[in-house]
């Protein structure tokens, strides 16, 4: 361990899988094609649910808020992995993991509230369809979104700053590919039983409290899904659902295995396989997901190439 005099140092070093230097220039390589694909993937949706008509609906603007979150949300840590992948100094300022720190949880909190949101935008359309003009009017969904973003804020704010004020007793080394919460905690020196609780109480409020909503939401869609007489109306009902629950299982399965569990538990690489896995694979995933299971999406997509090649 790298010892400073400081409780708090200039910069991190990052291991990352230095004691696997054959792994870097593999991930190197994968990070170097996901990270455009993400981007590319995700602004696709963004502009295809702004320029067709068809897609001005609640479920396509809940769909580009969640590609500019994975885009904000990759876009948080996988420059800088990219560079200490590809530099021999591996390293990041205590203030750029400070800023790393806040992003990348305000957005992951962010994104977790806005999965309810959206499995609530489906259980209204599906249960209650005379009333989802309604309920789902242009400026409620505003007004849902912005509470979405400022609910992130507000619970991860506390916990981040909290963390960064754990003494580190002079280590400046950290056995990661990023600065993350669990990690700190792990790394810091001294009392940090208080930290951990209150990781834990914030992760059941954004991880597990979530999850049990959205998973109420569906039961109560596969209840009304099974009455709808027209086997058509049930294969598009269990098309837009069948892509939410699938990226629902991308984002929370990670999380609770390395939120819902003391720091002081992971093995030594498990919260770098999970940071690479949910901070990078899930946001590049996310479209072709929505857009391979979504007829709307696709045509709209075919719709946007046609008018760039022929433009």
């Amino acid at each position: 361990m790298a010892l400073i005099n400081e409780s708090h140092p200039e910069e991190f070093i990052l291991l990352g899988f230095a004691d696997r230097p054959w792994l870097e220039l593999p991930l190197f390589i994968v990070l170097l094609i996901t990270y455009p694909m993400a981007l590319l993937g995700n602004i696709a949706i963004i502009l295809v649910s702004k320029l067709d008509p068809h897609l001005h609906s609640p479920m396509y603007f809940f769909l580009t808020n969640l590609s500019f979150l994975d885009m904000c949300y990759t876009t948080s840590i996988v420059p800088q992995m990219l560079f200490n992948l590809g530099s021999s100094k591996k390293t990041i300022s205590y203030m750029g993991c400070a800023i790393q720190l806040y992003l990348f949880h305000v957005m992951g909190g962010t994104e977790s509230l806005l999965l309810v949101l959206m499995s609530f935008d489906r259980y209204v359309a599906i249960c209650r369809p005379l009333h989802y003009t309604l309920m789902m009017n242009k400026c409620i969904c505003v007004l849902l979104v912005s509470t979405v973003w400022l609910g992130g804020i507000i619970f991860a704010t506390p916990e981040a700053t909290l963390t960064l004020q754990l003494p580190l007793c002079g280590i400046n080394t950290l056995d990661h590919l990023l600065c993350e919460i669990p990690v700190l905690i792990k790394t810091a020196c001294g009392e940090k039983s208080t930290n951990e609780l209150t990781l834990s109480v914030v992760c059941i409020f954004m991880v597990a409290v979530p999850l049990c909503l959205i998973l109420a939401s569906y039961i109560s869609i596969g209840h009304a899904v099974f009455k709808i007489k027209s086997s058509e109306g049930r294969k598009k009902a269990f098309g837009t659902c069948s892509s939410h629950l699938i990226v629902v299982l991308l984002f929370y399965g990670p999380a609770i295995i390395m939120y819902l569990q003391p720091p002081s538990s992971f093995s030594r690489d498990q919260p770098k396989f999970m940071a690479l896995f949910y901070g990078v694979m899930t946001p590049t995933l996310n479209p072709f997901i929505y857009t391979l299971r979504n007829k709307d999406v696709k045509d709209a997509l075919g719709k946007l190439v046609r008018r760039i090649i022929f433009f």
